[in-house]
């Protein structure tokens, strides 16, 4: 009997039962988010969980460091303390020598010659760290990030993913708080995100294969009967594939943007929603062609870098496009080193006016302002396609803090014709992301100050101004999209300041004739 793997069958990638999203990869940032966010946030649970069930009942505490089970799991958190100070001893041995590490150069490197310091690396460091100092002889320091994925700090073995059938825009635990439990539903399949049976399970969504021969694939991590309620004999509907002229441009919610031409296709950013037949309307993985020739990201955040969504992919793209990143910084991991130790062969690192042909045109990588909390963190990129002569910007979260270097972007490439942006201009403070990778707490004025945020409404028309987009300006979801809600887990109110600068930017674009729209689920566009 042949069958398919049923469109709302939901992938949870996991590190050590956390949702596994792009800074658990990376060893480095495991191994601190491990000590300073896991442990921490699990062992206040079990302390009190009634503060966190409290917490996040507080729409203005969504999103912060609150478990989001019920007080019957504390003795599952427990266990999964027990389970994580063993099977992640060496993480945790390493995040407490970064501690030390930066205390031991806070007190001895005073701009002198570094020499004589080597000896004073704490020991799990040593052979994997650089000591340097910065133009201001501060003191600091760079990994070997490439020998760190060769060498036990990178846990492998703390990667797993689960499946679980999905029917409903149901909540789901937002992702950097909540550990997956066992809940008697969920199939855990104890293998890592590298592991070719899972490209073999995803392609079943359109290539059937007997059900005992996948069963017997996978029979050391799950049993048949396990396995049967994922699999159904109803054939999906025929992948499609543009025909048409120019090229057409399909929204798919929050950054994902379809693009194709009769000879080419390229998705941006990719999340995206399973097919369960609900409202609203979306496209889902059923609407994709058979094969994507470009996935390209933007930067290195995890609504933007979704290992959900690229695991299922992985099979179906030819060429992933990531920005390269500050070599050896930890605020900075390669995701080029992340996706290839996770699978991914295809990896290609650009930087800044990197140009790639593509048939009838290019894709050209350029900078990205902004959102990163003025760290100095490089893998980020915004992207010009040009098609048959025609174009379209995809600028993410990038907030326009320089407008005169869209006047350098207009002479270089000219004008643009079509514009996707985020407009979330009020986002989450420095320590959201970042607060455990800091060698020295931010005082809350600052880490409220140094936001994550795209354009504001002055920044977006100061770019129309430079760039044009005559053919329409289109403003991202910004996380609304009720299948989003465990990536971002935000609502944006009429009152929000996100929504107050789109609607103004919306109501500029209509007293001069362009094209606009604050996007939501889906979207088609057709350009030339």
């Amino acid at each position: 009997m042949a069958v398919y793997l049923k469109p709302n069958i939901q992938v949870d990638p996991l590190f050590n039962q956390w949702y596994a999203w792009n800074l658990l990869v990376p060893p480095v940032t495991a191994a601190v988010n491990t000590l300073e966010r896991h442990l921490k946030m699990m062992t206040s649970f079990v302390n009190s969980p009634a503060m966190h069930a409290a917490a996040l009942k507080n729409p203005a505490m969504r999103g912060g460091p609150f478990i989001d089970l019920d007080a019957s799991r504390v003795a599952d958190v427990k266990a999964l303390i027990q389970t994580t100070q063993t099977r992640c001893a060496p993480l945790i041995e390493f995040a407490r020598a970064l501690v030390q590490l930066n205390k031991m150069l806070q007190e001895k490197a005073k701009g002198m010659a570094m020499e004589t310091l080597y000896e004073h690396i704490p020991e799990p460091l040593r052979g994997y760290v650089e000591l340097v100092y910065d133009m201001a002889n501060n003191p600091s320091f760079r990994v070997h990030e490439s020998l760190l994925y060769r060498s036990k700090y990178y846990a492998q073995d703390c990667q797993s993913v689960a499946l679980g059938e999905i029917v409903e825009d149901r909540k789901r635990s937002f992702m950097l708080s909540t550990p997956r439990l066992p809940d008697g539903k969920t199939v855990f399949l104890n293998l890592p995100f590298s592991d070719p049976r899972l490209d073999e399970l995803f392609r079943m969504k359109r290539t059937p294969q007997p059900f005992d021969a996948i069963a017997e694939r996978f029979k050391d991590v799950a049993t048949a009967d396990q396995l049967r309620p994922f699999f159904t004999e109803q054939a999906p509907k025929p992948a499609p594939r543009y025909t048409g002229d120019g090229f057409r441009v399909r929204y798919l919610g929050h950054a994902t943007l379809l693009i194709e031409s009769r000879d080419v296709t390229i998705l941006t950013d990719p999340i995206i929603s399973y097919s369960y037949g609900v409202e609203p309307g979306r496209f889902t993985y059923e609407d994709l062609p058979e094969s994507i020739d470009y996935v390209l990201i933007t930067h290195s955040h995890h609504d933007h870098v979704h290992f959900e969504t690229l695991l299922q992919l992985r099979h179906m793209v030819k060429n992933f496009i990531v920005p390269r990143n500050f070599d050896g910084f930890p605020q900075d991991p390669s995701l080029q080193l992340a996706l290839q130790h996770t699978g991914f062969s295809n990896v290609r690192e650009i930087r800044d006016l990197d140009e790639i042909r593509i048939p009838g045109g290019t894709i050209a990588a350029l900078p990205f302002l902004g959102e990163h909390h003025d760290l100095n963190v490089q893998s980020r990129a915004t992207y010009r396609v040009e098609i048959g002569g025609r174009s379209l910007l995809a600028i993410a979260d990038s907030g326009i803090l320089d407008a005169r270097l869209f006047d350098e972007i207009q002479r270089l490439y000219g004008k643009s014709e079509v514009l996707f942006l985020g407009m979330e201009c009020e986002g989450a403070p420095a320590s959201w992301i970042y607060g455990p990778m800091f060698t020295k707490p931010l005082t809350r004025e600052v880490d409220q100050s140094r936001r994550a945020r795209g354009s504001n409404f002055g920044e977006a028309v100061a770019l129309i101004e430079r760039l044009g987009f005559g053919s329409g300006v289109y403003v991202y979801a910004m996380g609304q999209e009720p299948w989003l809600s465990h990536i971002l887990d935000n609502e944006l109110s009429d009152e929000s300041v996100s929504l107050a600068e789109s609607k103004k930017l919306m109501a500029y674009c209509a007293e001069r004739g362009i094209t606009s729209e604050h996007l939501f689920a889906r979207k088609e566009i057709t350009i030339g």
